[in-house]
């Protein structure tokens, strides 16, 4: 009984594969036939499982057979890489004709002098240089130079330096400047570096613009607790002027400035002040000089 069932449950879904559908494609407005197909279950299995394998094979023809495969992830060029072995080959090849050749050279001049013919070439002496025994030694001049370095000053960007003491004024190399007056006014203390004091002091009229002595750049511009609003310029040859207890600046640090263009304005700020005046000093070669030896104030 269970084998007829079985039978029976077989050939009822044999015949639904065989069972004859229509598809009917139909116009949507007038409602008239343009295609109609008579299909079955088992023509659409057979036609998808023909089509499948149809793509199957001509994928696999395009990858085994045309340089499309070469796009495809994974598939290296092996046409370049034939080409590469042979090229390998060819260098090979050429390598061994140089050294018959070489060969046959060196025993033409063994028989032209006599010598006996040899069978191979002889090897090339080794000429690679050994590092291990040279010692290196700091020269004379190096030590110099080192020692020039390292004792010239943080603002100096001269190779010169000064060997002499540090309240000594080198005035014979800058006495060619034309130095310009920082500010008008009167000079109530002047330049003693017994007691530390490397400038002058000035006293000028309220909101008087201080001005750079000569043209250079801005090294230092900024508030110190001290000397209050302070700014510093580098200038040719090695030579800085520095301006103190100003009441505002009007430059910033590596602004290019002008010999008389205004850079901060007189005022009395700073701990190290009694009174509105512009503190300056001016150094040379990293030592301090007196500025009314060569400026008017």
């Amino acid at each position: 009984m269970a084998a007829q069932k079985q039978e029976k449950k077989f050939k009822k879904w044999l015949n639904k594969l065989r069972d004859k559908y229509r598809l009917v494609l139909l116009n949507d407005e007038t409602l008239e036939e343009k295609l109609s197909f008579r299909l079955s279950r088992l023509n659409v299995f057979v036609a998808i499982g023909s089509l499948s394998i149809a793509l199957v094979v001509v994928t696999s023809y395009i990858i085994a057979f045309t340089p499309l495969k070469e796009y495809i992830p994974g598939f290296g060029n092996v046409t370049g890489q034939k080409e590469v072995y042979k090229l390998q080959l060819k260098a090979d090849s050429l390598e061994i004709e140089m050294r018959n050749k070489d060969l046959y050279i060196l025993n033409i001049k063994n028989i032209i002098s006599g010598k006996e013919i040899v069978d191979a070439l002889p090897e090339k002496p080794d000429s690679t240089k050994n590092y291990k025994n040279i010692a290196l030694k700091k020269s004379k001049d190096d030590s110099l130079l080192r020692v020039e370095v390292e004792g010239q000053e943080k603002y100096a960007v001269s190779s010169r330096h000064s060997s002499s003491s540090s309240h000594q004024q080198p005035v014979s190399e800058i006495t060619s400047y034309l130095f310009f007056t920082p500010v008008k006014g009167i000079v109530t203390n002047n330049f003693d570096p017994l007691n530390h004091h490397y400038g002058i002091d000035i006293v000028a009229k309220p909101n008087e613009p201080v001005k750079s002595i000569l043209e250079g750049t801005v090294i230092f511009s900024d508030w110190t607790l001290e000397t209050g609003y302070t700014i510093a310029i580098q200038h040719q040859q090695n030579m800085i002027s520095v301006y103190k207890h100003n009441s505002s600046i009007l430059k910033k640090t590596g602004s290019f400035v002008k010999a008389g263009e205004p850079i901060a304005i007189i005022g009395n700020t700073g701990e190290l002040t009694t009174g509105p005046h512009l503190h300056f000093e001016l150094w040379y070669n990293g030592n301090p000089i007196n500025p009314r030896d060569h400026i008017s104030f």
